[in-house]
């Protein structure tokens, strides 16, 4: 929690940041919020890397970003029920009866699978000026008890 509002500019870098990680899962790999949010620095970040992803843009793999259990917990964003699973399968990934993804076998977790100077070179190369940011985004990065960035208030 912090006694300043994060700022709109503040929130497009961090957004950046995780639109670029997600870019750099490999096809036909998965990542989770959680390490995403993790290799930002934010290690109980998973809910607030959802409200990223919400809002990701037309060219970040966003069907590569599941649960910590390898569920596909984002499909609703996809425009039709199965889609997300769809663009999944059509790059190598098979799911369990269960209908989840195997963490094991193609989960990609940037802390582990990138040295760190390739992960603090991507996150260099990441483009704030291209992020739109929406007040409903801003709103619960500021607002929402799970946000690392909850203003506190202080009387």
């Amino acid at each position: 929690m912090t006694e300043e509002p994060v700022t709109r500019e503040q929130v497009a870098s961090l957004a950046a940041r995780v639109y670029t990680l997600v870019r750099a899962c490999p096809t036909g790999r998965v990542t989770t919020y959680g390490w995403i949010g993790a290799a930002l620095g934010y290690p109980r970040g998973a809910r607030m890397i959802g409200w990223i992803m919400n809002e990701s843009p037309r060219d970040a793999p966003a069907q590569r970003v599941v649960s910590a259990k390898g569920e596909l917990t984002g499909s609703w964003a996809f425009g039709q029920r199965g889609r997300m699973r769809e663009l999944l399968e059509r790059e190598g990934v098979t799911f369990t009866d269960a209908g989840t993804v195997d963490m094991k076998r193609y989960g990609w977790d940037p802390r582990r699978d990138l040295t760190p100077e390739e992960l603090e070179s991507l996150l260099q190369g990441a483009d704030a000026g291209q992020v739109e940011v929406s007040d409903r985004l801003l709103y619960l990065l500021r607002d929402d008890p799970a946000s690392p960035f909850r203003v506190t208030r202080t009387e």
